[in-house]
This record gives C-alpha cells, sequence and structure tokens, in this order.
C-alpha cells in the first residue's frame, strides 16, 4: 500500500487508535510526549483510540530505552528476535508482546481499521524502529501485529 492510499484511509477512517504520546501524553521511555500539531489536525472528528503499548503493558514512565535485537517486530512475534533494555540488556519481550496485544483488542473492542503511529518506535514504528544499535527498515512490535491483523498503519511522518 502507497503513503497515499494509507493518508486516504486516515481520512476516512471515522475511529483511528493513536500513539498515545502523539496526543501529547507524556508516556515516552524518557518522560516526554511527542505531541504533533498533525496528528490533532489530521484526527479532527474522528473517534480517537488513545494507547501507549509499553505503558499499557506495566513499563513505568521514565523507563530504560529498549532496543529490538536480531530482527524487527514481525521477527519478535515470531520468536526470532527480542525487545531488551539498551543499557542492561533485560529482556522486554512479554512486555512488548503483551502491550501489542493490548493494542489490537482496543482496536478490535472500538472497530479501529486504522492506526496513526509513532514512526522509528521499537514498538510503533511502522516503517523504521531500532534494532541492533541502529534504525533499520521494518515495524516495531505492536505495529507488526497490527499490521498482521489487517489494520492500516499510518506512520506520523506521513502527514
Amino acid at each position: 500500500m502507497t503513503r497515499e492510499e494509507r493518508v486516504a484511509a486516515l481520512r476516512e477512517a471515522p475511529v483511528v487508535l493513536v500513539s498515545a504520546c502523539l496526543l501529547g501524553e507524556a508516556c515516552r521511555y524518557d518522560g516526554m510526549s511527542k505531541g504533533s500539531s498533525k496528528v490533532l489536525q489530521a484526527l479532527e472528528g474522528k473517534e480517537v483510540v488513545p494507547m501507549c503499548p509499553e505503558t499499557g503493558a506495566g513499563l513505568g514512565i521514565p523507563r530504560p530505552a529498549v532496543e529490538l535485537k536480531g530482527g524487527a517486530g514481525a521477527e519478535v512475534l515470531a520468536g526470532k528476535a527480542r525487545a531488551a533494555e539498551v543499557e542492561s540488556g533485560k529482556d522486554r519481550t512479554e512486555a512488548f508482546r503483551h502491550g501489542a496485544e493490548l493494542a489490537l483488542a482496543a482496536a478490535r473492542r472500538f472497530g479501529v481499521r486504522v492506526a496513526l503511529l509513532k514512526e522509528r518506535s521499537p514498538s510503533c514504528g511502522t516503517q523504521g524502529t531500532h534494532v541492533d544499535g541502529a534504525v533499520v527498515r521494518g515495524q516495531g512490535v505492536t505495529a507488526a501485529l497490527l499490521s498482521q491483523a489487517g489494520l492500516i498503519v499510518v506512520s506520523d511522518e506521513e502527514l
């Protein structure tokens, strides 16, 4: 699906799942938000289902930065890669999977077909995410699960 098709789907969607940090919630790993006027404008007149998969899974605010190890989100979901804290190496794979499942459950509950997500997040990145110390092409864990379930995932950077 092209960028234009994804953005058109977002325009037409009555209900949108949205990374809470894009709405101004201070829920990122560093305790900050990534509030975006472009995001708010794109969501005007729509029902919004805010979510942060990482805080939903019980990871605190702030929390240690996490990156994916051995592959992107689809590989984490398939058990071929993992999510780990950058500095300590502590495994956070189950929390990331759980957060993704919670996001998918919310999408299903509210009839969501389109998700607007924060690019480059190890959870929400739609086209690029942090893997093994670099930003690489691929999706975060939540974006991958939502995509596998048939949702259209749109990056905040595509607006």
